[in-house]
């Protein structure tokens, strides 16, 4: 199943040059920009793991994509999105947000029915990747994924 969330989810997967166009059209709208990853990417999910701080002096949409790609190569097997912030009416609004990365694998939802008294019907979204713990979800071997040491939150810590 494949997963739809954000601006573009239901085209193919952008390539790195589109998404370096997409970086400069939101920077050329002065939008700040951040990089979020997760491995359960439930609807309702809205707050995923932040890769370093949001970029709101960057310019440079080459920088830009040097974080999306170094937070691809840290976490291959995750979501990965990128966000654009306008802050024009006063509050700072998604603008812009689109999937940069997606594990090889996405394994879906089902739809889990409840029912209660006097005959109500709720429905509920169940992720099947979350009957793996964090971190395996996406897992190729069953197991958690050795970073070799590389960067784990964008800042070299």
């Amino acid at each position: 199943m494949r997963i739809t969330q954000g601006t573009f989810s239901f085209l193919p997967d952008l390539t790195d040059d589109e998404i370096r166009l997409q970086i400069d059209y939101a920077l050329g709208h002065e939008w700040p920009i951040s990089i979020e990853f997760t491995d359960d990417p439930h609807p309702r999910n809205t707050y995923w793991d932040m890769w370093g701080l949001p970029m709101f002096d960057l310019r440079d949409p080459a920088a830009v994509m040097d974080e999306v790609r170094a937070c691809r190569d840290e976490h291959p097997q995750h979501y990965v999105r990128v966000i654009a912030y306008d802050a024009s009416l006063g509050r700072q609004t998604i603008a812009l947000s689109f999937l940069v990365n997606r594990p090889s694998h996405e394994p879906g939802f089902r739809l889990e029915r409840q029912e209660g008294r006097d005959r109500q019907i709720a429905y509920t979204t169940h992720s099947y990747a979350t009957e793996r713990p964090a971190g395996q979800r996406y897992a190729d071997n069953g197991g958690a994924r050795s970073n070799g040491g590389a960067r784990s939150n964008g800042d070299g810590h």
